[in-house]
């Protein structure tokens, strides 16, 4: 994963932002115009491409007069006669700098699609994987780093099931985590972690490595069913009795064929039409809701077989070394350290690391 956004990529993300704000001004000069203003359902459809514009190009604008306020910082601090005015031009140069950055990291935001799961609760598991109890101990440590992270942002956290090894660790734990934008910033640790440290079961004091797995669910929906009529086709025929006879003269019973999943449920009890047809529909919206559950279900099995692979120590994404006080995040080559720090839940910069590398790498790939 890329650590940053190279020059290249820099100046497409501004020739992106450019013809963004020429399509802004554009639609300003046509609402502008007589007959646009005139045309109700027009004017309303380019104020909706403008309003959509708008932030990303506000912040384009500031962007611009940054860089213009830091050349004139760059031409005072050039021309300063004297150690006083040096220092400020250098401590406003330092400031204007500090703001193009924060710019540049909205801008890049803005730009990417928003994910709409990042504010979802989330459902964390974490599983031992090899090492047998030094491992268990390891996803008891992750547990609590997890839940003290949570806690420092105000989340609340529920365990939801878990499995002990018997000294203290867990063989597996699952839990919740409630808080707006969960998902986004915890999305980012699912995978396999990997420590490296002297188990409290080591008499010699060797150095051992253990790993353990982490998968991050955003919180499953509830299912929505909406049938529409067009979905459906409506068979009447008459009701059969024992041995197939019909045994009435009026077509009551109903048979109903959901043409997008091909579920087909058939009513004919009632001697009513408009009743069979009431307790079909019944019937076939639970049918419908069940095939939507077990499908969600299925892909949240494949995401976190996909997060976690199989927990061998080869596929890591982090390693905590305890002798060195060293954490590596190895998906962006960066190492941290503050070790008791980090388990004691202080994992932002780790996440805005990983975050800031990810956004870049999404940018690049949208800009081209």
């Amino acid at each position: 994963m890329r650590r940053g956004f190279n020059l290249c990529g820099r100046n497409r993300m501004l020739d992106r932002l450019q013809s963004l704000a020429d399509r802004y001004e554009e639609l300003t000069a046509q609402m502008g115009q007589p007959d646009v203003a005139a045309d109700y359902e027009r004017l309303q459809e380019l104020a909706k491409e403008r309003a959509s514009l708008e932030d990303i190009v506000f912040l384009y604008w500031r962007f611009r007069e940054t860089d213009v306020e830091i050349e004139d910082a760059r031409n005072l601090l050039e021309e300063a006669s004297d150690p006083e005015m040096e220092s400020l031009a250098k401590d406003e140069l330092e400031q204007l700098n500090e703001k193009k950055e924060r710019l540049t990291q909205d801008i890049r935001r803005a730009l990417l699609p928003p994910d709409r799961r990042d504010e979802k609760d989330v459902i964390v598991e974490v599983r031992a994987g090899t090492g047998g109890d030094e491992a268990g101990l390891f996803a008891a440590d992750l547990f609590r780093m997890y839940s003290r992270y949570a806690d420092n942002r105000g989340w609340g956290v529920e365990v939801l099931s878990s499995s002990e090894s018997g000294i203290g660790g867990f063989k597996e734990i699952i839990f919740e985590v409630k808080g707006k934008g969960a998902y986004s910033r915890l999305k980012y640790e699912s995978g396999v972690h990997r420590v490296q440290r002297v188990p409290q079961t080591e008499a010699q004091g060797r150095i051992h490595t253990s790993t353990a797995t982490v998968a991050v669910l955003p919180e499953a929906e509830e299912v929505d069913v909406k049938i529409s009529e067009d979905d459906l086709r409506v068979d009447i025929f008459h009701s059969s009795g024992h041995g197939g006879q019909n045994v009435q003269k009026v077509a009551t019973a109903v048979r109903l064929t959901h043409i997008p999943t091909g579920i087909i449920v058939t009513c004919q009890d009632e001697r009513s039409q408009w009743k069979n047809r009431v307790k079909a529909m019944a019937v076939l919206r639970a049918r419908v809701f069940d095939m939507e559950q077990s499908k969600q279900a299925q892909e949240i099995t494949e995401t976190r077989r996909s997060q976690v692979g199989t927990g061998e120590r080869a596929e890591k994404i982090r390693t905590y070394n305890f002798p060195q006080d060293r954490i590596t995040d190895h998906r962006i080559g960066l190492n941290f350290h503050n070790l008791p720090g980090i388990l004691a839940g202080e994992i932002d910069p780790l996440i805005d690391a990983v975050s800031t590398s990810e956004q870049a790498r999404l940018l690049e790939e949208q800009l081209g």
